[in-house]
């Protein structure tokens, strides 16, 4: 494995994939070059100084096939699971059979998490819960939502597409999205979370308008209640009173550390008792009548008996129950997620009541471990302690995190802020430490930034804090597909007023982009970067600068065309001029550095020196190139001759698929790049047999 190291105010120790943009293979006249083969690095904020200290090593982690002589995995047998090819099959199976199948299905995902870099520990930790489900709701008739996709492995292996799960093992097959489109059995779209209470209860009103009986089924996990949207919807429901069930996969996951210590939500013989006792037909209409009489009674009468019934209750339940009571949904549990006795008896008596209204089953499980991971180490890191810029903070936020991350919060600790799915309040909280005099990097996926706007442009722009965002697993990710796809930030980052946007090209650049960002203390600023590339810290004399804010470069200077990347794909555009050279084609590629402020001076002399200008970007319409094309109409360059063409990510959603194929779908590799050029230059058929 090699290893790309830069020494920097917040250096790079960079171990990438095959598959990361940030990486150039060994074109010819490159001014870059880089070896691509490593796994991934990290993104740290504080300096580190030279110091007597010996070096000390960091790990990270990659998967390891099971196999200890590196051979593949053997798939165990799944005799019952062959036999199921949609959920009516479920229906007439016993309790033992349905646990078999769980254990297929687990021994499935199990074979391809052994196959494959994706994990699979949340469907892992659902297996039970989504057979009991099926045995007893009726899909597609009843719907059955999920907040996140990572959960719906078992779901699609129950619904008829099994072909298609196990082609992830292929590096192809299903996207990271669950979609309505996709199957009769996905009523609504799953991967973003937070989602399925508020389509759910959406659903349930519609279908009571319309006088059908269907029953609607939300799953929820941990990860998202840490949202507010969750919340919203139950408030909702319990206002609306709608039947819907919403069944909460506990998997005892917490975010903060402090927490792990405390006592668990235990599931026991009593806690089961109870649980079945809640959800039977007899308790429930005992509660009803009751409700019933205390009214006719009056004086009081019903709002005591309620509140007697609801502290009776929160002591029977586990702590934090009576919070789903006072939403207004009526609270089962908690129930033991990998018995499926327990879950059909529960289910099975939730499912048989006509009105009920809206009620939260509390099933706890366990996710299993993951990926596992082998050691990759880093040297050569030497940290001052005394030395360190005391302001600097990190806020995260977003669905889970990445390895690297995990890395920089042991080492920050008490300044390392792990919000999870809660992006709306990591922009305003991290807007609210920079007005107490600290330096917050706000670290956000380019797709879950998008749940923030709002705060983005009034709690941040609006008002000129300099908040630092940096935005992950920006373009297009490979398998996860459509759903954690950072297709827009460029765009919505750069309308607006006061926001400074840059992308790095290479990992040098994102490491001074990180020292730039630190200098910058009256606006905010953002850096977009793909997955897979991170940056790190430590100082170098050299390159220790910031970059001049507004100032691109130009990396190769030719005569015929010119090729202006933004981010990532400045590296495209360089394997393009690699083509062209070949065909005696004499081009500048050119880095922007920055979206906003654009460096008209370089853009105004690309257009002086050449005949053509082509913009490349690995973002949606009516970023980089709508920017570029703004200023040279208003300069007057389409007057005088320029002929321009935008190159961007088409106005459609790319599925999962490898990183090469998502960019080859999009129109963005070097050859299609390439192939541009020469049509622009009138060499049609040279641009034809590029891209054979």
């Amino acid at each position: 494995m090699a290893t790309a190291t830069f020494q920097q105010p917040f250096s790079v120790n960079a171990h990438l994939n095959d598959h990361s943009r940030l990486l150039l293979p060994k074109v010819e006249l490159s001014t870059v070059n880089f070896p691509a083969n490593a796994e991934f690095s990290r993104l740290n904020f504080y300096p580190s100084f030279p110091s007597t200290s010996s070096s000390k090593e960091y790990a990270g982690h990659v998967r390891s096939i099971p196999n200890v002589d590196g051979s593949t995995k053997e798939k165990v047998p799944t005799p019952m699971l062959d036999m199921i090819k949609n959920p009516m099959h479920l229906k007439n199976l016993t309790p033992k059979e349905l646990k078999q199948l769980a254990d297929d299905i687990r021994s499935e995902l199990s074979f391809m998490m052994s196959q494959t870099q994706k994990s699979f520990k949340a469907s892992l930790s659902v297996v039970e819960l989504t057979v009991a489900i099926h045995h007893v709701f009726h899909a597609p008739v009843d719907k059955i939502l999920w907040d996140i996709e990572d959960q719906t492995y078992p779901h699609k292996l129950l619904t008829g597409r099994r072909p298609l799960v196990s082609a992830l093992s292929e590096g192809n097959g299903l996207g990271s999205s669950t979609r309505c489109c996709e199957s009769d059995f996905d009523p609504f779209g799953a991967g973003h979370g937070c989602s399925s209470i508020s389509s759910g209860l959406g659903m349930a009103v519609a279908r009571d308008l319309k006088g059908k009986r269907d029953r609607i089924v939300a799953v929820i996990s941990n990860e998202t209640t840490m949202a507010g949207q969750v919340y919203e919807a139950m408030s909702n429901a319990g206002y609306l009173d709608s039947n819907l069930v919403v069944i909460l996969n506990d998997s005892r996951h917490t975010l903060q550390p402090k927490l792990e210590q405390t006592p668990k939500t235990s599931v026991n013989a009593l806690s089961s008792t109870l649980s079945k006792l809640q959800s039977s037909k007899i308790f429930r209409r005992f509660r009803e009548i009751a409700k019933v009489l205390t009214k006719r009674i009056g004086g009081g009468m019903h709002e005591w008996a309620a509140k007697i019934d609801e502290y009776a209750r929160g002591m029977m339940g586990p702590p934090g129950s009576t919070l789903f009571e006072e939403l207004g949904l009526y609270y089962i549990g908690p129930v033991d997620g990998h018995k499926i006795e327990d879950l059909l008896c529960v289910l099975h008596e939730v499912a048989s009541l006509d009105s009920m209204g809206p009620v939260l089953v509390h099933v706890i499980t366990k996710e299993e471990p993951g990926v596992e991971y082998n050691t990759i180490k880093t040297s050569n890191e030497n940290y001052t302690e005394s030395e360190k810029d005391e302001d600097i903070v990190v806020v995260h936020a977003g669905m889970g995190m990445e390895a690297p991350f995990q890395f920089l919060k042991n080492k920050l600790q008490d300044k390392f802020f792990d919000v999870g799915m809660a992006e709306q309040h990591a922009v305003t909280f991290s807007a609210g430490l920079s007005c107490g005099g600290l330096k917050p990097f706000c670290i956000i996926p380019s797709a879950f930034l998008q749940r923030a706007y709002d705060q983005v442009v009034h709690d941040v722009d609006r008002q000129k804090i300099p908040v630092r965002f940096a935005i992950t697993s920006a373009g297009l990710v490979g398998s996860d597909g459509p759903t954690h796809s950072g297709a827009f930030d460029i765009t919505f980052m750069s309308c607006l007023p006061n926001m400074i946007v840059m992308a790095p090209s290479d990992e040098t650049e994102l490491a001074r982009m990180v020292t730039t960002a630190a200098c910058i203390d009256d606006r905010p600023v953002c850096f977009r970067y793909p997955r897979g590339a991170m940056a790190k810290l430590n100082p170098d004399p050299c390159i220790i600068e910031p970059i001049e804010i507004g100032k691109g470069k130009i990396l190769i200077e030719g005569k015929d065309i010119a090729l202006l990347g933004y981010g990532s794909m400045v590296q495209n555009c360089l394997r393009a001029h690699s083509l062209l050279s070949k065909l005696g084609v004499d081009v500048t590629v050119a880095d922007a550095r920055f979206c906003k402020p654009l460096d008209i001076n370089l853009v105004r002399m690309l257009c002086k020196n050449h005949a053509f200008l082509i913009t490349v970007e690995e973002g949606s319409i009516g970023g980089f190139g709508a920017h570029v094309a703004q200023f040279i109409s208003l300069d007057g360059q389409l007057d005088a001759g320029i002929k321009w063409r935008p190159i961007t990510l088409p106005d459609n959603y790319i599925e999962g698929a490898v990183p090469k194929d998502q960019l080859a779908l999009a129109g963005l590799s070097g050859n299609h790049i390439a192939a541009t050029a020469l049509s622009l230059l009138g060499r049609t058929r040279d641009a034809l047999l590029i891209m054979c």
